[in-house]
């Protein structure tokens, strides 16, 4: 376990463009959230898989410059020593919330603390935004990202069954809120 106080977080700069996707690994899918819908609430089970896998995102091909130096958008970046270890990328949302695109933690780093330091400097930028809360979109599949949302007070906001018809491999988009 690496120690947080060795780990700081900082804005994306033109230098640091080119290590941008140094955190997109691979990740474990375990199982599934089951999600429901009662009395106005959502809740879900989780379904876990008899053999794991791996999965990895494709490498994010964005005008990383655009996220320097806006009010709209940013790049947090979470560093130990010179090593880029974790990534939050999060926009202003028409609905008031910052609207986390992608977070991501090297996995020699996970379950070290870096993804809660990240998300606390989001919800910082996102004050300092006059914003409400955080929310995020997350695959029913991604299990383990589930659980971390859910220890760091996200809820279950919404679900969407037809947003990834185009990919056979993704059942259902949740969608997660922290609200301040």
């Amino acid at each position: 376990m690496k120690k947080n106080a060795a780990i700081k977080i900082q804005p994306l700069t033109e230098q640091s463009i080119t290590i941008i996707n140094d955190t997109n690994e691979s990740f474990p899918v375990i199982g599934k959230i089951l999600p429901s819908f009662s009395n106005g609430l959502w809740s879900y089970e989780e379904e876990l898989y008899d053999t794991s896998s791996e999965i990895r995102f494709p490498d994010d091909k964005l005008d990383w410059s655009s996220y320097i130096d806006s009010s709209e958008k940013i790049v947090l970046l979470a560093f130990h020593e010179n090593e880029c270890i974790g990534q939050i990328r999060l926009f202003k949302d028409w609905n008031r919330f910052a609207y986390i695109e992608n977070i991501a933690v090297r996995s020699s780093f996970r379950k070290s603390g870096v993804g809660h330091l990240l998300l606390e400097a989001a919800e910082t930028w996102a004050k300092e935004q006059s914003l409400i809360g955080l929310s995020l979109e997350a695959q029913n599949d991604n299990l383990i990202a589930c659980r971390f949302y859910v220890k760091e007070g996200f809820v279950l906001g919404g679900v969407d069954t037809l947003k990834q018809s185009a990919n056979p491999e993704i059942d259902i988009t949740l969608y997660w809120y922290k609200l301040f």
